[in-house]
């Protein structure tokens, strides 16, 4: 499955469609970020019942004041649209161990 960019306008219906639903929340300044982003574009391709979105949180401040973001990249992974958990990483295995916890089996 493709990565989905969300915004303001977008943020609520993407995360409450039912299933799970990963957004990465990201500024384009950010370093870490513009390095993970292969990572998640993989990521989404071999796990099929998550859905991903990337969310650039300079442009949707709404979107962003959702969730306490600690630092950048922050996840924020969601169940039929109720926020579960969120992490600040910009390690693949700490993103995989959350996917594990909630979702199991790498999230695939």
């Amino acid at each position: 499955m493709a990565v989905t960019d969300i915004d303001d306008n977008t943020f609520k219906d993407a995360i409450s469609a039912e299933g799970w639903a990963l957004v990465d929340f990201y500024a384009s300044w950010c370093g870490p970020c513009i390095m993970f982003k292969p990572i998640f574009e993989d990521m989404s391709k071999q796990i099929s019942n998550v859905r991903f979105y990337k969310l650039d949180g300079e442009v949707s401040p709404a979107a962003r004041a959702t969730v306490k973001i600690p630092g950048l990249p922050f996840f924020a992974l969601y169940k039929d649209g109720e926020l579960v958990e969120g992490v600040a990483t910009s390690k693949e295995a700490k993103l995989r161990e959350l996917l594990d916890r909630h979702v199991g089996a790498g999230g695939a």
